[in-house]
Protein backbone atom coordinates (compact mmCIF):
# COMPACT_ATOMS: atom_id res chain seq x y z
CA UNK A 1 0.00 0.00 0.00
CA UNK A 2 1.76 3.22 -0.72
CA UNK A 3 2.38 5.60 2.09
CA UNK A 4 0.15 8.46 3.19
CA UNK A 5 1.76 11.68 3.99
CA UNK A 6 1.01 13.30 7.58
CA UNK A 7 1.55 16.55 6.05
CA UNK A 8 -0.94 16.42 3.55
CA UNK A 9 -4.42 16.03 4.90
CA UNK A 10 -6.43 17.55 2.47
CA UNK A 11 -9.78 16.70 1.38
CA UNK A 12 -9.81 14.06 -1.44
CA UNK A 13 -13.43 14.53 -2.92
CA UNK A 14 -15.79 17.45 -2.67
CA UNK A 15 -18.01 17.97 0.15
CA UNK A 16 -21.09 17.12 -2.14
CA UNK A 17 -20.00 13.72 -2.52
CA UNK A 18 -19.33 13.28 0.98
CA UNK A 19 -22.22 11.55 2.21
CA UNK A 20 -22.18 8.57 -0.25
CA UNK A 21 -18.90 8.03 1.03
CA UNK A 22 -20.53 7.34 4.57
CA UNK A 23 -19.48 10.83 6.48
CA UNK A 24 -22.37 10.94 8.84
CA UNK A 25 -23.49 15.22 9.18
CA UNK A 26 -21.78 16.37 12.39
CA UNK A 27 -19.26 18.99 13.66
CA UNK A 28 -16.61 16.75 16.02
CA UNK A 29 -14.90 13.41 16.11
CA UNK A 30 -14.74 13.03 19.55
CA UNK A 31 -11.46 11.90 21.52
CA UNK A 32 -11.01 10.68 25.13
CA UNK A 33 -7.40 10.86 26.40
CA UNK A 34 -7.33 8.43 29.26
CA UNK A 35 -3.71 8.26 31.26
CA UNK A 36 -2.98 9.51 34.61
CA UNK A 37 -3.49 13.16 35.59
CA UNK A 38 -3.10 12.41 39.42
CA UNK A 39 -0.62 10.72 41.73
CA UNK A 40 2.67 9.94 41.07
CA UNK A 41 3.10 9.86 37.36
CA UNK A 42 0.99 12.72 36.63
CA UNK A 43 4.11 14.41 34.56
CA UNK A 44 3.72 11.24 31.97
CA UNK A 45 0.29 11.87 31.96
CA UNK A 46 0.48 15.47 31.01
CA UNK A 47 3.72 15.08 29.07
CA UNK A 48 1.11 12.27 26.91
CA UNK A 49 -1.20 14.88 27.12
CA UNK A 50 0.37 17.62 25.72
CA UNK A 51 1.55 15.84 22.52
CA UNK A 52 -1.93 14.53 21.81
CA UNK A 53 -3.19 18.07 22.31
CA UNK A 54 -0.50 19.39 19.66
CA UNK A 55 -1.44 16.52 17.07
CA UNK A 56 -5.25 17.49 17.92
CA UNK A 57 -4.80 21.21 17.12
CA UNK A 58 -2.48 21.28 14.01
CA UNK A 59 -4.70 18.73 12.46
CA UNK A 60 -7.63 20.90 13.16
CA UNK A 61 -6.55 24.06 11.92
CA UNK A 62 -4.99 22.26 8.51
CA UNK A 63 -9.02 21.63 7.79
CA UNK A 64 -8.30 18.68 5.95
CA UNK A 65 -10.84 16.06 7.43
CA UNK A 66 -14.06 14.73 5.82
CA UNK A 67 -17.11 17.08 5.91
CA UNK A 68 -14.29 19.43 7.45
CA UNK A 69 -15.39 17.44 10.54
CA UNK A 70 -12.92 18.92 13.59
CA UNK A 71 -11.03 16.87 16.56
CA UNK A 72 -12.31 17.11 19.86
CA UNK A 73 -10.59 16.13 22.90
CA UNK A 74 -11.77 14.90 26.33
CA UNK A 75 -9.58 14.61 29.02
CA UNK A 76 -10.23 11.77 31.89
CA UNK A 77 -7.38 10.98 34.84
CA UNK A 78 -7.01 6.82 34.86
CA UNK A 79 -5.55 6.82 38.09
CA UNK A 80 -3.74 4.39 37.19
CA UNK A 81 -6.46 1.92 38.07
CA UNK A 82 -8.05 -0.32 35.89
CA UNK A 83 -12.20 0.01 37.31
CA UNK A 84 -11.52 3.81 37.30
CA UNK A 85 -10.08 3.79 33.80
CA UNK A 86 -12.92 1.49 32.88
CA UNK A 87 -15.53 3.90 34.46
CA UNK A 88 -13.71 6.70 32.56
CA UNK A 89 -14.35 4.95 28.84
CA UNK A 90 -18.10 4.32 29.76
CA UNK A 91 -18.26 8.09 30.43
CA UNK A 92 -16.20 8.74 27.38
CA UNK A 93 -18.63 6.79 25.31
CA UNK A 94 -21.30 8.59 26.66
CA UNK A 95 -20.08 11.90 25.93
CA UNK A 96 -19.50 10.63 22.42
CA UNK A 97 -16.41 9.87 21.96
CA UNK A 98 -15.32 7.40 19.24
CA UNK A 99 -12.10 6.36 19.90
CA UNK A 100 -9.86 6.60 22.85
CA UNK A 101 -6.21 7.51 22.89
CA UNK A 102 -4.21 5.63 26.08
CA UNK A 103 -0.90 4.17 27.08
CA UNK A 104 0.36 5.77 30.05
CA UNK A 105 -1.35 3.49 32.49
CA UNK A 106 0.65 0.35 32.43
CA UNK A 107 -0.33 -2.50 30.72
CA UNK A 108 -2.64 -4.11 33.27
CA UNK A 109 -5.06 -0.71 32.55
CA UNK A 110 -5.01 -0.85 28.77
CA UNK A 111 -5.59 -4.49 28.56
CA UNK A 112 -9.00 -3.75 30.84
CA UNK A 113 -9.53 -0.51 28.33
CA UNK A 114 -9.26 -2.69 25.60
CA UNK A 115 -11.51 -5.59 26.89
CA UNK A 116 -14.26 -3.07 27.88
CA UNK A 117 -14.33 -1.52 24.78
CA UNK A 118 -14.32 -5.04 22.69
CA UNK A 119 -17.72 -5.52 24.66
CA UNK A 120 -19.37 -2.36 24.27
CA UNK A 121 -18.57 -2.64 20.84
CA UNK A 122 -19.74 -6.36 20.52
CA UNK A 123 -23.15 -5.07 22.22
CA UNK A 124 -23.51 -1.51 20.27
CA UNK A 125 -22.97 -2.09 16.55
CA UNK A 126 -22.40 1.22 14.57
CA UNK A 127 -21.43 2.88 17.97
CA UNK A 128 -17.96 1.39 18.40
CA UNK A 129 -14.96 2.94 19.65
CA UNK A 130 -11.36 2.75 19.17
CA UNK A 131 -8.83 2.31 20.84
CA UNK A 132 -5.16 3.96 20.18
CA UNK A 133 -2.40 2.86 22.34
CA UNK A 134 0.74 5.13 22.31
CA UNK A 135 2.75 3.34 25.08
CA UNK A 136 1.20 0.46 26.21
CA UNK A 137 4.00 -2.10 25.15
CA UNK A 138 3.02 -5.43 26.84
CA UNK A 139 3.63 -7.77 23.46
CA UNK A 140 0.50 -9.65 24.21
CA UNK A 141 -1.91 -6.76 23.52
CA UNK A 142 -0.86 -7.81 19.78
CA UNK A 143 0.13 -11.02 20.51
CA UNK A 144 -2.66 -14.01 22.37
CA UNK A 145 -5.11 -10.84 23.59
CA UNK A 146 -5.11 -8.98 20.07
CA UNK A 147 -8.19 -7.70 19.53
CA UNK A 148 -9.39 -6.11 16.15
CA UNK A 149 -10.39 -2.23 17.73
CA UNK A 150 -7.09 -1.69 19.61
CA UNK A 151 -3.72 -0.35 17.70
CA UNK A 152 -0.42 -0.43 19.21
CA UNK A 153 1.81 2.92 18.07
CA UNK A 154 4.67 1.84 19.94
CA UNK A 155 7.38 -0.78 19.18
CA UNK A 156 6.49 -3.77 21.81
CA UNK A 157 8.71 -4.93 25.15
CA UNK A 158 9.96 -7.53 22.69
CA UNK A 159 11.11 -5.30 20.30
CA UNK A 160 12.42 -2.80 22.43
CA UNK A 161 14.60 -5.67 23.65
CA UNK A 162 15.47 -6.89 20.77
CA UNK A 163 17.17 -3.95 19.93
CA UNK A 164 18.85 -3.99 23.49
CA UNK A 165 20.12 -7.17 23.24
CA UNK A 166 21.38 -6.69 19.37
CA UNK A 167 23.27 -3.59 20.81
CA UNK A 168 24.44 -5.32 24.20
CA UNK A 169 26.19 -8.31 21.87
CA UNK A 170 28.45 -5.34 21.31
CA UNK A 171 29.45 -4.30 24.56
CA UNK A 172 31.94 -7.34 26.01
CA UNK A 173 32.44 -4.82 29.08
CA UNK A 174 29.40 -6.42 30.48
CA UNK A 175 29.56 -9.21 32.26
CA UNK A 176 27.27 -9.15 35.54
CA UNK A 177 23.56 -8.51 34.80
CA UNK A 178 20.76 -7.83 38.05
CA UNK A 179 17.25 -8.00 36.99
CA UNK A 180 15.36 -5.12 38.92
CA UNK A 181 11.32 -4.32 38.30
CA UNK A 182 7.84 -3.21 39.26
CA UNK A 183 6.31 -5.71 40.41
CA UNK A 184 3.53 -5.82 37.36
CA UNK A 185 2.94 -7.45 34.23
CA UNK A 186 4.95 -5.54 32.24
CA UNK A 187 7.61 -5.56 35.02
CA UNK A 188 7.63 -9.07 34.67
CA UNK A 189 7.65 -9.32 30.76
CA UNK A 190 10.65 -6.62 30.88
CA UNK A 191 12.61 -8.82 33.27
CA UNK A 192 11.93 -12.65 31.56
CA UNK A 193 12.69 -11.07 27.67
CA UNK A 194 15.98 -9.41 29.10
CA UNK A 195 16.74 -12.56 30.34
CA UNK A 196 15.87 -14.81 27.32
CA UNK A 197 17.24 -12.42 24.74
CA UNK A 198 20.12 -11.30 26.11
CA UNK A 199 21.20 -14.61 27.37
CA UNK A 200 20.80 -15.55 23.98
CA UNK A 201 23.09 -12.79 22.33
CA UNK A 202 25.55 -12.92 24.89
CA UNK A 203 25.67 -16.54 26.44
CA UNK A 204 28.87 -15.71 28.44
CA UNK A 205 27.01 -13.12 30.27
CA UNK A 206 26.16 -13.93 34.33
CA UNK A 207 22.41 -13.10 35.32
CA UNK A 208 23.49 -12.52 39.41
CA UNK A 209 19.63 -11.44 41.20
CA UNK A 210 16.30 -10.84 40.41
CA UNK A 211 13.92 -8.42 41.97
CA UNK A 212 10.44 -7.17 41.99
CA UNK A 213 9.33 -4.39 43.85
CA UNK A 214 5.83 -3.02 44.57
CA UNK A 215 4.98 0.28 41.36
CA UNK A 216 4.98 3.59 42.55
CA UNK A 217 5.47 2.69 45.89
CA UNK A 218 9.16 2.47 47.07
CA UNK A 219 10.11 5.66 48.41
CA UNK A 220 14.07 4.87 49.10
CA UNK A 221 15.63 2.54 46.73
CA UNK A 222 18.89 2.07 48.94
CA UNK A 223 17.38 -1.47 50.17
CA UNK A 224 17.22 -2.84 46.57
CA UNK A 225 20.86 -1.09 45.68
CA UNK A 226 22.37 -2.87 48.79
CA UNK A 227 21.81 -6.12 47.31
CA UNK A 228 22.56 -5.38 44.02
CA UNK A 229 25.81 -4.36 45.50
CA UNK A 230 25.98 -7.38 46.63
CA UNK A 231 25.54 -9.01 44.12
CA UNK A 232 28.45 -7.78 41.96
CA UNK A 233 26.59 -6.81 39.06
CA UNK A 234 27.87 -4.55 36.89
CA UNK A 235 24.71 -3.97 34.88
CA UNK A 236 21.13 -3.27 35.97
CA UNK A 237 18.23 -4.53 33.53
CA UNK A 238 15.09 -2.17 35.22
CA UNK A 239 11.57 -1.56 33.42
CA UNK A 240 11.33 1.15 35.92
CA UNK A 241 9.92 4.54 34.99
CA UNK A 242 8.73 7.84 36.55
CA UNK A 243 9.41 8.01 40.05
CA UNK A 244 10.99 4.89 40.52
CA UNK A 245 13.26 5.14 37.87
CA UNK A 246 14.60 8.72 39.75
CA UNK A 247 14.85 7.19 42.96
CA UNK A 248 16.44 4.32 41.89
CA UNK A 249 19.27 6.52 40.13
CA UNK A 250 19.01 9.15 43.14
CA UNK A 251 19.78 5.87 45.87
CA UNK A 252 22.48 4.51 43.68
CA UNK A 253 24.36 7.86 43.23
CA UNK A 254 24.15 8.67 46.88
CA UNK A 255 25.70 4.91 47.25
CA UNK A 256 28.67 6.22 44.58
CA UNK A 257 27.94 3.19 42.34
CA UNK A 258 28.18 4.03 38.74
CA UNK A 259 25.98 1.05 37.31
CA UNK A 260 24.98 0.63 33.44
CA UNK A 261 21.05 0.33 33.02
CA UNK A 262 18.95 -0.72 30.46
CA UNK A 263 15.46 0.34 29.61
CA UNK A 264 12.53 0.37 27.71
CA UNK A 265 11.40 4.01 27.40
CA UNK A 266 12.67 5.53 30.89
CA UNK A 267 14.75 8.33 28.94
CA UNK A 268 12.27 10.01 27.86
CA UNK A 269 10.03 10.96 30.65
CA UNK A 270 9.96 13.82 32.57
CA UNK A 271 12.78 14.49 34.95
CA UNK A 272 14.61 11.04 34.60
CA UNK A 273 17.98 13.57 32.66
CA UNK A 274 18.00 15.54 35.85
CA UNK A 275 17.70 12.48 38.03
CA UNK A 276 20.63 11.35 36.39
CA UNK A 277 22.90 14.40 35.90
CA UNK A 278 22.33 15.06 40.24
CA UNK A 279 22.79 11.38 40.84
CA UNK A 280 26.54 11.95 38.82
CA UNK A 281 26.92 8.34 38.25
CA UNK A 282 25.14 5.54 36.44
CA UNK A 283 24.59 5.35 32.57
CA UNK A 284 21.13 4.88 31.59
CA UNK A 285 20.92 3.22 28.19
CA UNK A 286 17.00 3.24 26.69
CA UNK A 287 15.23 2.76 23.32
CA UNK A 288 13.04 4.96 21.44
CA UNK A 289 11.60 6.24 18.15
CA UNK A 290 13.89 9.37 18.61
CA UNK A 291 15.44 10.84 20.83
CA UNK A 292 16.47 14.87 21.17
CA UNK A 293 19.42 15.71 19.51
CA UNK A 294 19.54 13.08 17.04
CA UNK A 295 21.04 14.62 14.18
CA UNK A 296 19.62 12.74 11.58
CA UNK A 297 16.03 13.74 12.15
CA UNK A 298 15.33 17.19 10.49
CA UNK A 299 11.39 17.15 10.48
CA UNK A 300 11.17 15.48 14.30
CA UNK A 301 13.34 18.74 14.80
CA UNK A 302 10.98 21.06 13.32
CA UNK A 303 8.03 19.02 14.71
CA UNK A 304 9.86 19.81 17.98
CA UNK A 305 10.45 23.84 17.57
CA UNK A 306 7.13 23.85 16.93
CA UNK A 307 5.45 22.18 19.57
CA UNK A 308 8.10 24.09 22.31
CA UNK A 309 6.51 27.30 20.55
CA UNK A 310 3.14 26.59 20.88
CA UNK A 311 3.39 25.10 23.94
CA UNK A 312 6.40 26.14 25.78
CA UNK A 313 7.30 22.87 26.80
CA UNK A 314 9.93 19.71 25.41
CA UNK A 315 8.73 17.38 22.42
CA UNK A 316 10.05 13.78 23.50
CA UNK A 317 7.57 11.35 21.76
CA UNK A 318 6.83 11.11 18.24
CA UNK A 319 4.73 8.62 18.42
CA UNK A 320 2.18 9.95 20.55
CA UNK A 321 1.81 12.46 18.18
CA UNK A 322 1.34 10.21 15.25
CA UNK A 323 -1.54 8.21 17.19
CA UNK A 324 -3.72 10.99 16.05
CA UNK A 325 -2.23 11.39 12.47
CA UNK A 326 -2.80 7.88 11.43
CA UNK A 327 -6.46 8.16 12.52
CA UNK A 328 -6.53 11.62 10.42
CA UNK A 329 -4.99 9.49 7.82
CA UNK A 330 -7.80 6.92 7.99
CA UNK A 331 -10.27 9.46 8.17
CA UNK A 332 -9.41 11.21 4.75
CA UNK A 333 -8.67 7.49 3.09
CA UNK A 334 -11.98 6.45 3.86
CA UNK A 335 -13.74 9.77 3.85
CA UNK A 336 -15.65 8.25 6.86
CA UNK A 337 -16.29 8.67 10.76
CA UNK A 338 -17.08 5.25 11.08
CA UNK A 339 -14.46 3.51 13.46
CA UNK A 340 -15.32 -0.03 11.96
CA UNK A 341 -14.04 1.58 8.37
CA UNK A 342 -11.13 3.68 9.90
CA UNK A 343 -9.64 0.24 11.61
CA UNK A 344 -9.92 -1.21 8.57
CA UNK A 345 -8.20 1.48 6.63
CA UNK A 346 -5.16 1.40 8.66
CA UNK A 347 -4.57 -2.29 8.63
CA UNK A 348 -1.17 -2.57 6.67
CA UNK A 349 -1.42 1.68 6.44
CA UNK A 350 2.24 2.86 5.85
CA UNK A 351 2.41 6.66 6.80
CA UNK A 352 5.30 9.32 6.19
CA UNK A 353 5.83 10.45 9.84
CA UNK A 354 8.56 12.67 11.10
CA UNK A 355 10.74 9.75 12.05
CA UNK A 356 10.34 8.48 8.73
CA UNK A 357 8.20 5.87 6.98
CA UNK A 358 6.33 3.30 9.27
CA UNK A 359 3.74 0.37 8.91
CA UNK A 360 1.12 -0.68 10.90
CA UNK A 361 1.10 -4.26 10.72
CA UNK A 362 -2.86 -5.44 9.73
CA UNK A 363 -2.18 -9.33 11.35
CA UNK A 364 -1.70 -7.42 14.71
CA UNK A 365 -2.37 -4.11 14.83
CA UNK A 366 1.49 -3.66 15.73
CA UNK A 367 3.36 -0.52 14.00
CA UNK A 368 6.97 -1.15 13.20
CA UNK A 369 9.39 1.10 13.59
CA UNK A 370 13.35 1.65 14.00
CA UNK A 371 14.42 1.82 17.61
CA UNK A 372 17.60 4.20 18.67
CA UNK A 373 19.31 3.08 21.09
CA UNK A 374 20.73 5.48 23.05
CA UNK A 375 22.45 6.88 26.87
CA UNK A 376 21.69 9.81 28.81
CA UNK A 377 24.84 11.26 28.83
CA UNK A 378 27.42 14.33 29.90
CA UNK A 379 27.61 16.77 26.88
CA UNK A 380 30.79 16.77 25.13
CA UNK A 381 30.62 18.49 22.10
CA UNK A 382 30.57 15.93 19.14
CA UNK A 383 28.94 12.86 20.40
CA UNK A 384 26.02 14.86 22.85
CA UNK A 385 25.66 18.49 21.68
CA UNK A 386 22.65 19.65 23.37
CA UNK A 387 21.60 19.52 27.24
CA UNK A 388 18.53 18.67 28.29
CA UNK A 389 15.90 19.59 31.63
CA UNK A 390 18.61 22.67 32.44
CA UNK A 391 21.39 20.33 33.17
CA UNK A 392 24.92 19.65 30.92
CA UNK A 393 23.58 16.29 29.96
CA UNK A 394 21.46 14.80 26.77
CA UNK A 395 20.92 11.96 25.10
CA UNK A 396 24.24 9.79 22.91
CA UNK A 397 23.17 7.56 19.86
CA UNK A 398 24.39 4.69 20.34
CA UNK A 399 22.78 2.11 17.51
CA UNK A 400 19.72 2.58 15.21
CA UNK A 401 17.82 -0.46 14.78
CA UNK A 402 16.04 -0.85 11.79
CA UNK A 403 12.59 -2.09 11.68
CA UNK A 404 12.95 -5.08 9.90
CA UNK A 405 15.61 -6.15 12.47
CA UNK A 406 12.80 -5.82 14.95
CA UNK A 407 10.05 -7.23 13.42
CA UNK A 408 8.76 -10.48 15.03
CA UNK A 409 6.05 -13.29 14.78
CA UNK A 410 3.46 -13.14 16.48
CA UNK A 411 1.02 -14.99 17.81
CA UNK A 412 -2.28 -12.86 17.51
CA UNK A 413 -5.08 -14.73 15.97
CA UNK A 414 -7.60 -11.66 15.35
CA UNK A 415 -11.30 -11.87 15.79
CA UNK A 416 -12.71 -9.85 13.20
CA UNK A 417 -16.46 -8.17 13.32
CA UNK A 418 -19.26 -8.93 11.21
CA UNK A 419 -20.50 -6.04 10.73
CA UNK A 420 -19.16 -3.92 6.99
Amino acid sequence: MPAMSIRSLRPLAATALLCAAGVQAQETFKIAYIDPLSGPFVNVGELMLNHVQFAVDEINAQGGLPGKVQLQLLQFDSKLSAQESQSALQAAIDQGARAIITGGSGSSVVTALVQSAARHNQRNPGREVLVLNHSSIDPELTGKACNFWHFMFDANTAMRMKAISDYIKTQPAIQKVYLLNQDYAHGKQWAAYGRSMVGAARPDIQFVGETLHPIGRVKDFAPYVAKIKASGADTIITGNWGQDMALLLKSAGDAGLDYRYFNHSAGGVPGTVLAVSQAGKGQLTWVAEWHPGQVDRPAVDAQAKAYKAKTGKDFLAPRIDMTVRFLAAAMQKTQSTDPLKLALAMEDMALDTSVGKVRMRGQDHQLLLAQVVNTIAPVDGKRVTQGWEGTQWGFRTDAVIPAEQLTLPSACQMQRPTRR
